[in-house]
This record gives structure tokens, C-alpha cells and sequence, in this order.
């Protein structure tokens, strides 16, 4: 099995290659591919070394699986190509999640939404990603009516100029320096809290990221009647994404139901003793693969609806991890196509 990693040399592409390696991903061959001013950079792969190449319609041919994570525009471009050239394309950007004929698949909740694909899958938004994780087992066992999430996201999410952003300000206001401008951030990110996440379209009052949010949910989930309202917030902190979301089902689910529920599913990991400081935070998912869930415990104000802490670590199952799950779940259910399609 031959694979390419589109995007390798950013942070989500280089922690694809990372989780493949991990996971001892079964590939006689990986090939990482990036910019032209990338092309020849040697990347380190175990024993020996990757020689990152740029996208070429000669290039691409000859892969069975392209795990992608290199913006909207390269993906809109790519993605059909390497589809035309027999591979199977899973996809971190935003751009064909919500097309009708390519499934938006999270491994623990949707994996047979990969049957019938036509070449391309997406991978969700990476708050999206985590909170589906947590409330597919509520779904199952007693159904989602409703649901208001407010999402404090880290700064990795935006990309490494955004990680740069907060050490510099944050250096300058420690050290009484003169504060930079901000570049990436509207504002100052360094100890603040921004309620824009990604950006305002004409006549919208949700950014572009709650919309996501909201419409993602509703297609993994496969409930268009879902309610959902989203609130995201950008704060300082490296990564980790965490989000406050308040669930309400359709029939009765007391909090210490969840609580077995949700430790016995796949891909999460139950921290909930809160009186002696047991909850998860964001430093402890960074480098976590398993979503992390707490602070489960009833809304006062309704007797159908619970609050969680759902905390995350974007980069890895929010992005990377979950990539290279479908990609393990599209080879074992004989999923991948061998000959260039029509």
C-alpha cells in the first residue's frame, strides 16, 4: 500500500506521519508532500528518512490511500485528482465536508459512513470531532434533542503563526515590553479571551467556525431536526481544545448513567471526581489520543439535561488520529479502490 501525507511539513501533516508511526500503520511505502519551496526537505521516519515532493499530476499517480492537511484551496485542487488516480483522499480541510457524496466520518461514531464513498472522506472540524465522540453513546442510549456548546480553543488550532503570536505577547507583557501588534488575532490573544473563531460572513451573526460546529454535528450525527447552538472561544493555550456542552435528551439519563456509559465507550476517558480536583483540562489531553470527559452532572434548570466538560487535544484526535483511524478502517473493511476512477 503505497500513501501520501499532502501537507506533511505543517502541524497537523507532521503529526499524521507521527500517529502513523505509532500505530505501526501497515504502508510499504509513505510519501510526504508539501510546498515547492519544501520540495527535497528530508523528514525522519523511524531508521530512515522521508524526501518531501511537490503535488505533479505525474507525481500523485500510483497511491492507494492521501491523507490531506493542507488547506481548502489545495484540497478543492488535489483532492479529485488523486481520487481520479485510483487513491482514496481523507481530508482535514473544510472544503468537501459538507458535500452531499462524501462521507464526514469520526472512527468511533460513523465508520459505516465509509461504505458507498466515491474517493473522498472528510474529516470533521476539530471541535466538532471531540463533542461527537462524547455524545454518541448518549445518543444511542437515550437520543439528543437538543444541545448549547461553548468552546474555549487553543491557539494551535489556528496554526503556528497563531502559536507564535501568544509566546511573543505573552513574553512582552510578562517582561513590560512594548505589546506587538496583533496579526493573526483581531486582538490581543496573550491573557485574553476572544469570542471569534475563524470569521463574521455578511449578514451572519455565528462565525464560520460555529456554523461548522453546527452543521457537522448535525450530519455525523444523522439529524437534520438536531437542535444546536454554538459559542466559540479562542484563549491562550497552546493545545487542547475544551468545550462546555449542555446535552439535552429525549428520555431521562441520570449523570451517574453517563458516567458508566461513557467509560465504557471507545475513545473516551471518564475523569469526574471534582471535589478533590479530578476534571480534565487542557494540558492533560495535549498528546492524548482518547477524548476526555468530566464535570458530568444534571442542569438544574431541566430534568432531561445534562452538562459536560469535554476536553480534547486538536492536533492529534481532532485532526491526525481520527485521519489515520479512517484511513486503518477503510483497509480493513476492503475499502480502498486499486484502479484510477472514471
Amino acid at each position: 500500500m503505497r500513501v501520501a501525507v499532502v501537507g506533511a511539513t505543517g502541524a497537523v501533516g507532521s503529526t499524521i506521519l507521527g500517529v502513523m508511526r505509532e500505530r505501526s500503520f501497515a504502508a510499504d511505502e509513505v510519501v510526504p508532500f508539501a510546498s515547492e519551496r519544501s520540495a527535497g526537505r528530508r523528514i525522519d521516519w523511524g531508521e530512515t528518512e522521508l524526501e518531501v515532493r511537490a503535488l505533479g499530476e505525474e507525481a500523485i499517480q500510483g497511491f492507494d490511500l492521501a491523507l490531506f492537511s493542507a488547506g481548502s484551496h489545495t484540497s478543492e485542487e488535489w483532492v479529485p485528482r488523486f481520487a481520479a488516480a485510483g487513491a482514496v483522499a481523507v481530508d482535514n480541510s473544510s472544503f468537501w465536508r459538507m458535500s452531499d457524496d462524501v462521507p464526514l466520518v469520526v472512527s468511533e461514531v460513523n465508520p459505516g459512513a465509509l461504505d458507498g464513498h466515491k474517493g473522498i472522506v472528510a474529516n470533521p472540524n476539530c471541535s466538532t470531532m471531540q463533542m461527537v465522540v462524547a455524545l454518541k453513546p448518549i445518543l444511542d442510549a437515550a437520543g439528543i434533542e437538543r444541545l448549547v456548546v461553548s468552546t474555549y480553543q487553543s491557539v494551535s488550532g489556528t496554526g503556528q503563526r497563531a502559536v507564535e503570536e501568544l509566546h511573543d505577547q505573552a513574553q512582552a507583557v510578562i517582561e513590560a515590553k512594548e505589546l506587538p501588534a496583533p496579526a493573526v488575532y483581531p486582538h490581543q490573544i496573550a491573557f485574553n479571551a476572544l469570542p471569534q473563531v475563524e470569521t463574521f460572513k455578511d449578514g451572519d451573526d455565528y462565525t464560520t467556525e460555529e456554523r461548522k460546529m453546527m452543521a457537522e454535528t448535525r450530519k455525523i450525527l444523522g439529524s437534520d431536526e438536531l437542535g444546536i447552538s454554538a459559542t466559540c472561544v479562542r484563549i491562550p493555550v497552546y493545545t487542547g481544545h475544551s468545550e462546555s456542552v449542555n446535552v439535552q435528551t429525549r428520555d431521562p439519563l441520570s449523570p451517574e448513567e453517563c458516567r458508566k456509559l461513557l467509560s465504557a465507550a471507545p475513545g473516551i476517558r471518564v475523569i469526574d471526581d471534582p471535589g478533590n480536583g479530578l476534571y480534565p483540562t487542557a494540558v492533560d489531553a495535549a498528546g492524548q489520543d482518547d477524548v476526555l470527559v468530566g464535570r458530568i452532572r444534571r442542569d438544574p434548570s431541566h430534568d432531561r439535561c445534562l452538562n459536560l466538560w469535554v476536553v480534547g487535544d486538536n492536533l492529534r484526535k481532532g485532526a491526525a488520529t481520527n485521519a489515520v483511524q479512517v484511513a486503518e478502517l477503510l483497509k480493513v473493511r476492503g475499502l480502498l479502490r486499486r484502479a484510477p476512477a472514471n
